[in-house]
This record gives structure tokens, C-alpha cells and sequence, in this order.
């Protein structure tokens, strides 16, 4: 994974799915129903007719408001990273975890005293604490 790597959620809840295919569904039906009854009763195929296309205008609404909705939804992963430190002269370097590290493994040389090698003290998510917006009014 990268440093900053974001994952978006785009899935639907299946209820909100299911209620909005059926209310399509219906519309639909209630459209076709209109085309057919046009010649007995003009007021109530005209009355189905809007209502059939007010509810498929309806469901198209809510089904492109929630996808639009849940692609600003975006889920930040802090990233993981891992603390090397010298046995002899205590330098501390901070990296990104690679598959493999675990804590107390030896690793390379040290750079800056090039005798004794590193090894993993910490394996932790560096989490970036969010600024805390001002309550209150401001004058």
C-alpha cells in the first residue's frame, strides 16, 4: 500500500437498492397500464401516466443521490510504519513497514556509525490528528 492510501466506498445498501427497483418497478407498470386503458377512461390513464413517470423520475433521483453520496464518502488508512534503532550508537529511523517486519528483528547496517546493526523497536499507525474547528462565534 502507498503512504496515503484511500479506499471509496461505492456500495449501495441493498434495502435502499431494493425499495428503489420495486418503486421503479411499479412505475413502470403503472405507465404500460396507462398506454393500455386510453381509450376507456381518459382522466385515469392520464392520472397513471404521471404518476408512473413521477415515480420513475423519483427512483432515478434517490438510486443517482446516493451514488453521488457515497463517492464522497472516502476512508483514509493511516499508514503503517516501522522504527529501526542502532545497538551501539541509539540512531533512530523511522520507514515504511514491509512485509516481513516484526519487532526485536535485526535489519542492515547502521548508517551512521556503519559497526553494529539496526534493529525493529516499534511497528505502529501514525495517525494525523485532525485540526479541531472553532466553536463558537467569531467577531
Amino acid at each position: 500500500m502507498s503512504k496515503n492510501s484511500t479506499t471509496t466506498t461505492s456500495r449501495i445498501s441493498s434495502f435502499v437498492l431494493l425499495v428503489v427497483l420495486i418503486t421503479f418497478a411499479l412505475s413502470l407498470v403503472a405507465v404500460i397500464f396507462s398506454l393500455t386503458i386510453t381509450q376507456q377512461s381518459s382522466n385515469a390513464a392520464w392520472i397513471m401516466l404521471g404518476l408512473g413517470v413521477l415515480g420513475m423520475a423519483i427512483s432515478v433521483y434517490v438510486l443517482a443521490e446516493t451514488r453521488r453520496r457515497l463517492s464522497k464518502l472516502k476512508i483514509v488508512v493511516p499508514p503503517v510504519v516501522t522504527t529501526l534503532q542502532c545497538k551501539g550508537c541509539n540512531e533512530k529511523v523511522v520507514r515504511e513497514f514491509q512485509r516481513g517486519d516484526y519487532i526485536f528483528k535485526e535489519t542492515d547496517q547502521c548508517q551512521k556509525c556503519k559497526v553494529n546493526t539496526m534493529m525493529i523497536t516499534a511497528i505502529f499507525r501514525e495517525i494525523k490528528e485532525k485540526p479541531k474547528e472553532k466553536q463558537g462565534f467569531q467577531y
